[in-house]
């Protein structure tokens, strides 16, 4: 053991790469995107650092154009996941006891290969797997992903530095243990920030982890696990099942073993698998854990005194950003009927000037969104917008499938504050936007608080401080997350931990060292210097 305390690097957040052309990462960035695509690769299982094939396949396809198979993935079933769990297990009583710094080494180490020689096939392999453009694949596959791991280095060193008081003749300690038994990790495929971050902040405070990426995102998941490993992570800590839902997930939740669920997905499943653990709870060696963010129904809401320019630039930015695949994407906003012509008028022009396809041509804003079931889904609201009496198409409201799954940025205004397209997640580029009275601003903010049963993101516009206040205060639970006079997206790691409530989740913050304590067991030690040698007290004796 070392006989020193160490102290972790104080944390910076990771300069963005501006890809302009011209430039070394732009180039580097190109090159690798065509590389990635020269070859099919077969992606296995991983567990207990083995390679693990079971025959039965998965594709792995570029959303944009979908003609186009970057590979074929493994699926894990029920007799995979067993062997992962018992493989996690085993290599759970020597990380548990690993000492912390030396975790820590590991992590620091993958953010530093991200950083590096790492970052063109992390961004390139989000690019062609999820179809992102090369802005929110550097902010999303590098950036994040690598503050996730400085700054819960840094906040786990923080917390296990919190001591308890002493008086004299005794010494009171804390130690901070992992859980007893494995994490089970479930992940989007939106970010691959969240992807690597949802096995490893169990994984850094000592814990094993069981990881099941999304289907759509198995491609930059894999490279994930390739980069763990060449940063030093010992086989077995995370184990890499991909497959579905309930060949995996019910096996894995049914364990006795089971000691937590870290979970960012839809609302439906999330409580689903609440329901599981509830259902199951008296065959837990312990109580599991459970953290998750589900989505949300995110809204921008304007005050007359609003700045008209600076709020079409965060409603498009916030609605139609990667596709409005994005837990904290606008999808819903508020604004007042005298700023309605000139707010009309300039965002239409805006929103007619976005550029959409294929990722590799970097002038495009947008690309496609990420499989069928999701065009399926997004379509059919625009369809129901279009048919309805309530509601008109102010912009986009056309789709196509024939090479990739694209969707133009759709603006619905609608004159029913409860429309469905106002009320339900889309996960999709589609605002709808109510136009308000002004006299009803305070009737109007309330309804913006009760008609979702999310509470993920938010964000209010004003220049008048008095209307800021207010809405501060009437949109308090609304909100996990709240901006003012700023788009509802892109919390920075160790600036604006990130999370919800209501349906949106536990709202434990991602990012902060709120999370890493859900993944910590606290030990109380006390240590008596000179016991008392008789059990009388002074109170006994007699007058």
């Amino acid at each position: 053991m070392a006989n020193a305390i160490f102290k972790v690097p104080t944390p910076i957040n990771e300069p963005i790469l501006t890809y302009t052309p011209g430039s070394k990462e732009r180039a580097e960035l190109k090159a690798k995107l065509k590389s990635l695509q020269e070859q099919e690769i077969e992606v296995p299982l991983i567990i207990g650092g083995k390679e693990v094939k079971t025959g039965n396949f998965g594709e792995m396809r570029v959303p944009h154009n979908h003609s186009k198979i970057l590979g074929r993935y493994h699926k894990a079933g029920k007799e995979e996941v067993q062997m992962a769990i018992e493989a996690a297990l085993e290599a759970r009583k020597t990380w548990a006891e690993m000492p912390w710094e030396q975790r820590v080494a590991i992590f620091l180490k993958a953010a530093d290969l991200l950083s590096g020689p790492w970052r063109a096939t992390l961004n390139a392999a989000t690019m062609l797997g999820q179809s992102k453009v090369a802005h929110q694949a550097e902010i999303d596959s590098a950036c994040e992903l690598i503050d996730f791991w400085r700054f819960n280095s840094y906040y786990m060193a923080q917390l296990m530095s919190e001591q308890p008081f002493s008086p004299k003749g005794m010494w009171n300690r804390v130690e901070y243990r992992p859980l007893e038994g494995f994490v089970f990790a479930v992940t989007p495929f939106n970010f691959t920030s969240i992807a690597g971050n949802l096995p490893t902040a169990p994984a850094l405070v000592g814990n094993v982890v069981l990881w099941k990426p999304a289907s759509s995102a198995v491609y930059s998941a894999y490279h994930l696990m390739l980069l763990w490993k060449a940063a030093g992570l010992p086989d077995g800590v995370i184990n890499f099942v991909p497959g579905s839902g309930g060949s995996v997930g019910r096996p894995a939740m049914l364990s006795p073993y089971l000691a937590g669920i870290h979970f960012t997905g839809s609302t439906a499943t999330f409580q689903n698998m609440w329901k599981t653990v509830g259902d199951n709870i008296t065959n837990y060696k312990a109580y599991p854990r459970i953290v998750g963010e589900t989505g949300g129904k995110d809204f921008i809401f304007a005050h007359k005194d609003a700045d008209v320019d600076a709020l079409i630039t965060a409603a498009i930015r916030g609605a139609f950003e990667y596709q409005g695949q994005k837990c904290s994407a606008a999808s819903r906003m508020y604004i007042p009927k005298s700023r309605w012509d000139e707010f009309k008028e300039k965002y239409t022009a805006e929103v007619s000037k976005i550029k959409m396809g294929d990722v590799e041509n970097f002038t495009n804003f947008m690309s496609s969104v990420i499989d069928q079931g999701a065009f399926e889904s997004i379509t059919e609201y625009i369809k129901y917008a279009k048919d309805s009496d309530e509601a008109e198409i102010l912009t986009g409201g056309n789709f196509d499938n024939s090479k990739g799954y694209f969707i133009e940025p759709t603006t619905i205004v609608t004159t029913n504050p409860k429309f469905k397209t106002m009320e339900e997640e889309i996960f999709g580029p589609v605002l709808t936007i109510y136009v308000y009275e002004d006299e009803k601003f305070e009737e109007t903010v309330e309804l913006c608080n009760e008609t979702s049963p999310y509470a993920l993101t938010g964000a209010i516009w004003s220049q008048d401080r008095n209307a800021l206040i207010y809405m501060e205060q009437k949109l308090r639970n609304a909100a996990g997350n709240f901006y003012i006079n700023d788009k509802p997206t892109a919390a920075v790691v160790g600036q604006q931990p990130f999370g919800g409530g209501r349906a949106s989740g536990t709202n434990d913050k991602a990012g902060s060292s709120m999370n890493l304590l859900r993944w910590m067991s606290a030990r109380t030690m006390k240590e008596t210097f000179n016991p008392p040698k008789t059990w009388t007290y002074p109170f006994m004796e007699e007058e």
